[in-house]
């Protein structure tokens, strides 16, 4: 299948067209580019669901929220009062939502805590996490409808 393109007159001096290869514009290349950007994105998204009440009052159960994955190739760490998506280090099936509460690079860990002390199973349980747990940043929370808004939510929530 050949590819379609489209040549762009180009105006050169006293007002004379010329075509140039520079100005050809390839329709399968803009079209593989724009393949390649969806496939990007994707792969830099992610979904999860709030379960339990340990983010509260910010984050409720059975909300959903949008992730932004750590590109590839840069170090991705996250800014303290971020909301994270965490697999549980005791449990490395589950998922955890959880706000990061502190940051030791030299380490290579993240401490992560829930705004509901009481209702959190985080740090204070399972101490540091290493950064290579984290699955990205909360960007966005999609649904329910009526809750949807971006991220960050106030770490004022946050009962430390």
């Amino acid at each position: 299948m050949g590819h379609a393109s489209i040549t762009v007159p180009r105006i050169g001096p006293g007002g004379s067209r010329s075509h140039h290869w520079a100005a050809r514009i390839t329709i399968g290349g803009v079209a593989a580019l724009f393949s390649l950007g969806v496939v990007v994105l994707a792969r830099s998204l992610g979904r999860v669901e709030v379960v339990g009440g340990s983010m509260a009052p910010a984050l409720l159960p059975g909300d959903r929220l949008l992730l932004l994955r750590r590109p590839l190739g840069s170090p991705g760490w996250p800014a303290v009062g971020d909301v994270v998506a965490l697999n549980d280090p005791r449990e490395p099936m589950r998922v955890l939502v959880k706000r990061v509460a502190d940051i030791d690079q030299s380490a290579g860990t993240v401490t992560v805590l829930g705004d509901a002390a009481e209702a959190s199973t985080d740090s204070r349980t399972f101490g540091a996490v290493p950064r290579r747990a984290l699955l990205g940043r909360v960007i966005y929370r999609y649904a329910p409808v009526g809750r949807s808004s971006r991220a960050p939510w106030p770490p004022r929530y946050a009962s430390g």
